[in-house]
């Protein structure tokens, strides 16, 4: 399963199944699980966990050293759950010291070519990063977002759940769970309705998020005072909730 090219650590502990391809290179503290594969020229540096089922595919570098000056060679991680597509030439680094120490990626993600994941990033679960998207440091994107190719986020931003950033969106605010972004820089387009139904919203639900959308966009108030509406709009339909809580704990200001 290991090609007789590829460079494995006697320090890396792979499940017995997991396929290494030609000139590929598995640095120690490396754990990597069944089912995964990984692609000719690959890099994965450790500390690095890589769950089960995932694909690396030819030239990604995984678990290299953070792109930060503050760095000075502490060990720190990055953990990568099941299922998960790093896609040609991505780049996903570990964390940093001033953080947490770990960059975490949650399960079922795509990461198209190209992509770039930050130090001390946090990624949910069927996230897709199209070609080219790159995240700078402590960014969050939440489960089920989708970030067109060639999106940029500065560091610290986070993308709520459900969000849907277009091809080319230059982000250094939030984005609220739910909303469609686009444009340098990024404003809001309206709500991810499409993508909502696909994954099983109610048209009750949905016609409840458009209404908290026009709230928070259209309804000339204050942030607070839209807050406060979508509180207490998320008494009745549960959804709003996730927006309402994720707006009052923004870390950065909201594309508005």
């Amino acid at each position: 399963m290991i090609h007789p090219t590829a460079l494995v650590d006697p320090g890396a502990a792979l499940d017995s199944d997991v396929e290494v391809g030609p000139f590929a290179v598995i640095g120690p503290d490396v754990e990597i699980g069944a089912g995964s594969r990984i692609g000719p020229h690959a890099v994965i540096k450790g500390p690095t966990r890589i769950g089960r089922d995932n694909r690396v595919f030819q030239f990604a570098s995984v678990g290299e050293d953070p792109q930060d000056k503050k760095y000075g060679g502490e060990t720190t991680r990055l953990e990568i759950g099941d299922r998960n597509q790093i896609r040609e030439f991505t780049t996903l680094h570990r964390g940093t010291v001033q953080d947490k120490g770990v960059t975490r990626i949650g399960n079922d993600n795509l990461f198209m070519a190209y992509v770039h994941v930050a130090h001390d990033c946090r990624i949910g679960d069927n996230v897709i990063m199209a070609n080219a998207a790159s995240l700078g440091g402590h960014v969050e994107i939440q489960d089920w977002a989708i970030l067109g190719g060639f999106t940029i986020v500065h560091q610290f931003c986070r993308i709520g759940a459900h969000g849907f950033c277009a091809m080319g969106s230059v982000l250094s605010k939030d984005v609220p769970p739910y909303v469609t972004v686009g444009g340098h820089p990024a404003e809001p387009r309206g709500i991810n309705a499409e993508g909502l139904r696909r994954r099983g919203f109610s048209d009750v639900a949905i016609q409840a998020i458009k209404r908290a959308y026009r709230t928070l966009y259209m309804g000339n108030l204050k942030l607070a005072e839209a807050i406060v509406e979508l509180n207490r709009m998320s008494s009745e339909i549960p959804e709003i909730a996730a927006m309402a809580d994720f707006i009052g704990d923004s870390s950065r200001s909201i594309v508005r």
